[in-house]
């Protein structure tokens, strides 16, 4: 199987790549690269415009004429972007980063009336992601930008530490679960797990286990 991923920051390459090595070795990856799209998001206020709608199909595009079975997008603040490269190539799977984990976290809180508590270091993530739950899921969110701002300059430790820090507010509110939203905050998971003694789920396993159902590939 081949295996197209799109990026727009380069901080979602490496988990996606740790996960796949541990979950989907056999499966051939296709990396995509767009390090202006989280820039130019953000400069448009958090609002995905008909240009932006536009870069998503040609990438998309792209990576179906280099074969792919399957489209994962590793970028979370992107959602109707998504959806419509997933009407276009309705033929194979084509998954948001979040829609896995947003399922995964709604099943382990189902019946127990704990909210999810999702940690997010993008701030239009925050306004795309949390209207993807169902209408009965309650969500609570913590930013963390300073942890995206640590990774830029390769200071893993704070990012790390401030992850786990939005992970003890969120525990204190009665969360059931914790939600990583960014690939790029899996690096922080077993830490989270630990300090909080919560389950914590990430996009990149999530994102692969439902890849695999969606392509019967056991």
């Amino acid at each position: 199987m081949r295996i197209a991923l799109i990026h727009a920051l380069t901080h979602s390459i490496a988990p996606i790549n740790q996960a796949f090595a541990q979950m989907w070795p056999d499966a051939i990856r296709v990396h995509l690269l767009d390090d202006s799209l989280s820039a130019d998001l953000a400069a448009n206020n958090g609002v995905a415009d008909e240009m932006m709608h536009q870069r998503f199909l040609t990438l998309a595009d792209y990576a179906v004429n280099c074969g792919a079975d399957g489209i994962l997008f590793t970028c979370s603040a992107f959602g109707s972007c998504i959806e419509r490269v997933a009407r276009a190539h309705a033929n194979i799977p084509v998954l948001k980063p979040n829609e896995a984990m947003i399922s995964e976290a709604v099943n382990t809180v189902s019946g127990s009336g704990q909210a999810i508590g999702l940690i997010a270091s993008f701030a239009p993530t925050l306004l795309s992601m949390p209207p993807e739950f169902p209408a009965t899921a309650t969500v609570h969110t913590e930013l963390v930008e300073d942890a995206m701002h640590a990774l830029n300059t390769g200071n893993g430790a704070a990012h790390d530490a401030s992850v786990i820090a939005a992970a003890l507010r969120l525990r204190a509110r009665g969360v059931g679960v914790i939600a990583l939203a960014q690939f790029s905050m899996a690096r922080a998971a077993a830490a989270v797990a630990e300090a909080t003694g919560l389950p914590v789920l990430t996009t990149p396993s999530t994102a692969i286990r439902l890849l695999k159902q969606r392509l019967n590939v056991a």
